[in-house]
């Protein structure tokens, strides 16, 4: 049996707090429609909705708000344990943002063809993480390199990192 198995059952009442953020924030004029809570245990221990235009900050979409709530009420950097309820399917930003949080499950209700039919189209984005550097629309180029090496070669030495 998968580790799944264990887990309990979705619980659509979570999506529909998710989905309650995403129109209050909205309405609000904080962002897109985009709402998702943290669950743990059986309890939201974070919510989060879309704050890009109250913030002027572009990572600022519910998923990662959600996220840095929940890792702040935990005391950790990952969602052990954890499940993420999304209004939406995450866009390229937030799967990153999700996978490096390491929750159990992710559940979500619209879909990104739905997101992008009422203007949130990432397809491009998907489509320029497959593009080679040299062919991407935004121009990205190597510099410093080996000075940037002493960094990276100092962490692979410490006996005292923690991995993440």
């Amino acid at each position: 049996m998968s580790e799944t198995a264990y887990l309990p059952a979705p619980n659509p009442d979570f999506m529909r707090e998710a989905i309650r953020l995403s129109l209050a924030g909205m309405q609000a004029g904080h962002g897109g429609p985009f709402g998702a809570v943290v669950v743990k245990d059986g309890a939201i221990i974070a919510r989060g909705h879309n704050r890009v235009l109250l913030t002027q900050d572009p990572t600022c979409h519910a998923e990662v708000d959600a996220i840095r709530k929940a890792c702040q009420a935990l005391g950790s950097f990952q969602l052990t344990g954890c499940d993420l309820y999304t209004s939406c399917e995450p866009c390229p930003m937030c799967l990153g943002a999700i996978y490096w949080a390491r929750p159990a499950r992710v559940f979500y209700a619209n879909t990104k063809a739905d997101a992008a039919a009422v203007g949130f189209d990432d397809q491009f984005i998907y489509e320029e993480i497959a593009r080679p550097l040299e062919q991407r629309q935004l121009p990205m180029q190597q510099l410093l390199r080996d000075e940037a090496q002493v960094a990276f070669r100092e962490w692979s030495e410490r006996e005292n990192k923690n991995l993440y």
